[in-house]
């Protein structure tokens, strides 16, 4: 069948190239026992600020995998900052991308209606179908650009560790979960619509309180009435260990826009998410997406006048990313 002219060549290759790439890469880091989503911030040799990456001239933050993949970035070559311009952004801000630097490759999906899809919409009336394509677009650091403005320049100053934890708790406050404490376990209850929590001073550290009550809260974020993701998966499948992946990456972005740093509450599910990751190319990419619509539901919650994280329509739901 003759390909429609308005289809990129080579797209569908290129879509499932980018999803072998970066799976393979987040595989590749699990075997050797690494959380993207945690790792980076467990290294006192990490220099850059506790915090989301956002582009640094419409300061949206970035969403979904590609979290990951400017988190990994940062670490990977030493930047002290989590800002990030296109060349383009670079030179209309008065600067330029320094000779010899090379960018890091994020991804943006959406969708286009080809010419004999919308002929045949017409002749049967039926609504067209859309097809999803991808694009590659290639962001740098600002340290790695020359004469940009001062304040994009300038890294921005920590949070103090003294007013994270009352944001958390008027974030939990706000959202009208019933969190429940006691016990020794956290869940949260599908059924029923709660969470349980053991109470504070179970915790060795006042803060892991907290790390579990954003992950225990991440599910919560899925229910019907909220995000309406699939929580129906039992202890030991696939199912389940896909909305622990999302729980977990969801209390990580959550706790690295809070200025605490994040853990991994289930190491032990390590294999299963490999298995998962193996079996399916696209499972991290929809997991990182899911994970940071969940983020971006609860920090909706908490009383702050910093630019939230950019909404996007996810018209892929593989991946959700804003637009430089």
């Amino acid at each position: 069948m003759p390909r429609s002219s308005s289809r990129p060549l080579g797209a569908s290759a290129d879509r499932a190239n980018l999803y072998d790439e970066i799976t393979s890469k987040i595989i590749a880091e699990l075997e050797a026992g690494r959380l993207p989503w945690v790792q980076p911030w467990g290294s006192s040799a990490v220099s850059a600020p506790l915090a989301m990456p956002r582009n640094a001239a419409t300061g949206r933050a970035y969403s979904g995998i590609n979290i990951l993949i400017l988190w990994g970035a940062v670490v990977a070559r030493g930047y002290s900052r989590q800002s990030w311009l296109t060349f383009r952004q670079a030179l209309s801000l008065g600067g330029a991308i320094r000779k010899g630097e090379r960018g890091v490759t994020v991804v943006y999906a959406d969708r286009f209606v080809p010419d004999d899809e919308k002929r045949r919409a017409r002749e049967t009336g039926e609504d067209a179908q859309a097809i999803p394509f991808l694009k590659r677009f290639t962001v740098f650091s600002t340290e790695q650009c020359e004469n940009l403005p001062e304040d994009l320049a300038t890294a921005p100053p920590p949070l103090l560790e003294g007013l994270i934890l009352p944001e958390v708790e008027a974030l939990i406050r706000a959202s009208g979960a019933d969190l429940r404490l006691g016990g020794d376990k956290a869940y949260y209850a599908v059924g029923s619509d709660y969470i349980q929590v053991p109470r504070p001073e179970a915790y060795f550290q006042l803060i892991d309180w907290y790390r579990t009550a954003l992950h225990e809260l991440g599910h919560w974020s899925g229910a019907a009435q909220r995000l309406a993701r699939d929580l129906t998966g039992g202890f030991g499948s696939a199912k389940y260990a896909r909305e622990e992946l999302v729980a977990e990456m969801c209390a990580a972005f959550c706790c690295a826009t809070l200025g605490i740093t994040p853990t991994v509450r289930h190491a032990d599910y390590i294999g299963t998410w490999l298995e998962v990751l193996r079996e399916d190319n696209r499972a991290i990419i929809r997991a990182a997406s899911a994970a940071s619509k969940a983020a971006d539901f609860l920090l909706a919650f908490r009383p702050s006048t910093e630019p939230a994280t950019v909404a996007v329509a996810d018209n892929d739901a593989d991946f959700v990313q804003e637009a430089a």
